[in-house]
């Protein structure tokens, strides 16, 4: 299952992608729901959940993907990216903790072949 969805967007574009955003999402029920000023903002509907996501970044090139995907247990956290990491993927962030976003919040994130950063998470107590 889709845990959530982040698209990348240039710093100096960032607040007018996500006005953009904000406009365009309201229309499906989507508002801003977390926000990590001047580096994410998270939407979603007043559920609690935050599938996506825009943040910025600096290098002014363009985006870059980040998709996560929702892991039954920290074991198959574990296991993702030790896998991911055999087929030729690079780490970008070990398993483990991330209370940052929540005290439950444990992911992993791998690059694939070609740049694109993808996270595993499972979001149950330990």
């Amino acid at each position: 299952m889709l845990d959530h969805v982040l698209c990348q967007v240039p710093l100096s574009k960032f607040d007018e992608i996500v006005a953009w955003y904000s406009t365009a999402l309201a229309t499906i029920g989507y508002s801003k729901q977390m926000e990590f000023p001047g580096k994410a903002v998270g939407f979603g509907t007043s559920k609690g959940e935050v599938p996506f996501w825009i943040a910025s970044k600096e290098d002014t090139n363009g985006g870059g993907f980040h998709v996560a995907f929702r892991a039954k247990d920290h074991d198959t956290v574990d296991k993702f990216h030790s896998e991911a990491l055999k087929a030729g993927g690079t780490c970008n962030g070990k398993p483990g903790l991330r209370e940052h976003y929540h005290p439950n919040y444990y992911g992993t994130f791998v690059l694939d072949p070609v740049g694109n950063n993808i996270e595993v998470v499972d979001h149950s107590p330990h």
